[in-house]
């Protein structure tokens, strides 16, 4: 019997390596646009969907998805969908998600929906973050840790499973600033944490907003390089949704 969370492989190969806000941290911001526009990369090819699909319905069979938050698809910097609305409807479908496109489960989302994203921002493609090993490392994983297939458990386990500890417990070397953000349904606290556990690599940025009555729950994880404080300190001094999140009124 095949594993229903692997995908085909024909040839044996392993695959590779409502409030919304800012796509990606302020100290990530591109530089201003060059005389000459840079070609527009080749968008990735993506994964097949059934055996992702696979993984997203046992992601809510185990409860998963809920300790994540909502997201909203439209990038800062592009001002488009990151993937279409077909596909956003079909992952919230497995997963039993009510959601109205493009607000939906950050997991669902950033973790499986970026893999079939390919809409280049001027950080690369949305997967890149699963995909280069640089996030893995940075929260003390193998580089391979989040790639979609070959280790037996879903991918937004093993996310889940780095990401929220840190989140939630961070680590005493960890960076870290709180805000709490205005709703009016009342205050809702948020945190953002810089981890390193590669000297050499970039740090993990690791957010989260608290639910309405819970704890703080993930809405994104992704490498950030260079000097974290003005991204803390400006974190501190503007409470607002960050980096893609939607709080709900």
């Amino acid at each position: 019997m095949s594993d229903p969370l692997l995908p085909p492989r024909p040839g044996g190969s392993r695959q590779p390596s409502a409030q919304p806000s800012a796509a990606e941290p302020s100290a990530l911001r591109a530089p201003e646009a060059p005389a000459a526009a840079a070609p527009t990369p080749a968008a990735p090819t993506p994964p097949p969907l059934a055996p992702v699909l696979a993984q997203v319905r046992a992601d809510a069979a185990a409860g998963r998805f809920a300790v994540w938050g909502r997201s909203t698809l439209i990038d800062e910097f592009t001002g488009v969908p990151s993937i279409p609305r077909e596909l956003f409807d079909a992952l919230h479908a497995a997963a039993g998600i009510p959601a109205a496109f493009p607000v939906g489960n950050a997991g669902l989302l950033h973790v499986y929906g970026y893999w079939f994203s390919a809409v280049p921002t001027p950080f690369g493609f949305k997967r890149d973050r699963w995909r280069d090993g640089a996030l893995a490392r940075a929260l003390g994983k193998p580089a391979d840790a989040f790639l979609l297939f070959g280790h037996g458990t879903t991918a937004l386990e093993r996310v889940t499973a780095a990401a929220l500890p840190v989140l939630r417990t961070p680590p005493a070397a960890a960076l870290q600033a709180e805000a709490i953000i205005a709703t009016p349904a009342g205050p809702r606290p948020s945190r953002v944490v810089l981890r390193r556990a590669d000297p050499a690599g970039p740090a993990a940025l690791v957010y989260g907003i608290a639910g309405a009555s819970g704890p703080l729950e993930l809405v994104t994880a992704f490498p950030l390089a260079g000097d974290p404080e003005p991204l803390l300190g400006d974190f501190a001094a503007e409470p607002r949704p960050r980096w893609n999140a939607v709080v709900d009124s």
